[in-house]
């Protein structure tokens, strides 16, 4: 196949943009080959050789961990710390279950996201903006006008809502998915404080540390879309990225498709029955001072079938505080550990994130000492 010219296929994504018909609108309409612009180079798609991949070996699985007995004081809450402190300093990423939200509640979140996105065109059309000051946004293919290079696109639409210090104006949410995502959300922040208190702990801190001093008190709500693609090998759901975050938490419908890469391998994700994959955010590596890592991962495109739909919910700090100086935490430093990373803020890292993050790039380095 020829070289991708990304200049005109850039042209031609604002275009599609413009028409806000989304991923799912060029499929609804019959399409049988992709636009260019969602072309990705051969080495990062997910059938090529030159890229990791996942070579099946035993012993190669992503943790699980149990929440059950979390407010024992007992020995399951240390082995529950430690499994916690294992997975975020050697995987990043890991999956919990017994974690306390009903499994109706999860199936019924996934089904009100597919409700969203398979309702007509034109009633889904009056939420698609990408100004992301509002409460709520539906779009296609990720911030194409925030990052550094906006073509090859992603194969995806998303509904994205927000709330400060969660406090969520639920009336403001599309009535299709209103009732589902307020019963979810008042889960999801009992859940918040849980792995809070535990993640806190597996660092060696207070169990209020986290949640006291704000930096997790904010949830961000992304509800993913993975149409059917008719040439999934040349294109990605989701690009190789970490996530800007504290903590990610994704509920994944039973659906392939989520890879991590760990020790340079592409490791599926499988879809485990009333679990939330988490993986660490970027955030969380700088205010950890390296103990815990954030990790790259990707979603492949979904080939003909059904659709894959996730709940993506991004734990960050108190809104208040974005714009405050922070660093590695210092109860974390010792002069066997000095801070790695330099004082910044999370509006400041966030900045920087947008532009080269969200086109496979790390976002860290630019703030190590």
């Amino acid at each position: 196949m020829a070289l991708v010219d990304y200049t005109a296929a850039e042209k031609e994504l604002y275009e599609f943009d413009d028409l806000k018909i989304g991923v799912k609108g060029l499929v609804d309409a019959g399409l049988t080959h992709i636009p260019r612009f969602f072309i990705h180079p051969l080495e990062c798609r997910g059938n090529s050789s030159s890229a990791p991949q996942n070579n099946g070996a035993d012993g190669v699985e992503i943790p699980v961990i149990d929440l059950e007995g979390f407010n024992d004081n007992d020995d399951r809450r240390v082995k529950m710390v430690n499994a916690i402190r294992y997975a975020c300093a050697t995987w990043g990423f890991f999956q919990i279950v017994n974690h306390g939200i009903p499994v109706a509640v999860m199936e019924e979140m996934v089904e009100s996201i597919r409700r969203f996105h398979e309702q007509p065109q034109e009633a889904k059309m009056e939420w698609y903006s990408r100004d992301f000051s509002r409460k709520v946004n539906y779009y296609s293919s990720g911030d194409i006008k925030g990052r550094a290079k906006p073509v090859p696109a992603e194969w995806r639409d998303t509904l994205s809502c927000r709330a400060a210090d969660d406090q969520w104006d639920f009336d403001a949410l599309p009535e299709l998915c209103r009732s589902e995502m307020r019963e979810y959300m008042k889960n999801m922040i009992d859940l918040q404080e849980k792995l809070s208190e535990l993640m806190s702990e597996a660092l060696g801190l207070n169990k209020d540390h986290l949640s006291s001093t704000g930096y997790l008190k904010s949830i961000k709500l992304s509800g993913h879309y993975y149409p059917a693609c008719p040439e999934p090998d040349l294109t990605l759901g989701t690009i190789k990225h970490s996530d800007p975050s504290l903590l990610t938490l994704v509920l994944q419908d039973k659906s392939n498709g989520l890879q991590v890469l760990h020790n340079d391998q592409w490791v599926d994700v499988p879809a485990v029955e009333g679990a939330f994959v988490a993986n660490i955010g970027d955030f969380m590596q700088l205010l950890s001072n390296d103990k815990f890592k954030s990790v790259e991962h990707r979603v492949l495109a979904t080939p003909f079938g059904k659709p894959r739909i996730s709940a993506v919910s991004f734990f960050l700090p108190c809104a208040k505080d974005i714009h405050k100086p922070c660093g590695p935490i210092k109860e974390l430093l010792s002069d066997n550990s000095p801070p790695i990373y330099r004082i910044t803020s999370y509006a400041e890292f966030m900045s920087h994130y947008r532009v080269v993050g969200q086109i496979g790039g790390r976002a860290l380095p630019h703030f190590k000492l």
